[in-house]
């Protein structure tokens, strides 16, 4: 089974009371995570993406789809970054569980969908 785990914030928000040691080993601890997955074969996808003040959001208004600035939700809500990987749920949930118990931010893992 394939499973993405979720991480969710602000890049800015979610750091901004953090000390540049615990930052640094947040980044190392992340990269050792991802390199373990890659070794194990068990990476599918993975990537960081952009503070959400880059972001676009389409909506559907006056009958039209308009591109705008901005996240769609709360920074805090939204995605910050993902693996995919291809393991048992209970390895996916173990899988965020390292990463909830150093950052102690909520991570969400979800069964990709068959088809």
């Amino acid at each position: 089974m394939k499973y993405m785990i979720m991480m969710f914030g602000g890049l800015g928000a979610a750091l901004e009371n953090r000390t540049p040691d615990w930052i640094t080993g947040m980044q190392e601890h992340m990269m050792k995570l991802d390199q373990e997955l890659r070794d194990s074969g068990e990476l599918v996808a993975s990537s960081k993406l952009v503070d959400p003040s880059q972001a676009k959001t389409v909506r559907f208004q006056n009958g039209a789809p308009v591109p705008t600035d901005g996240p769609f939700a709360e920074i805090k809500e939204s995605l910050a970054g993902y693996w995919i990987i291809d393991a048992t749920e209970e390895r996916a949930l173990e899988v965020a569980a390292r990463v909830v118990e150093y950052t102690e931010f909520p991570m969400e893992v979800r069964q990709v969908m068959h088809l």
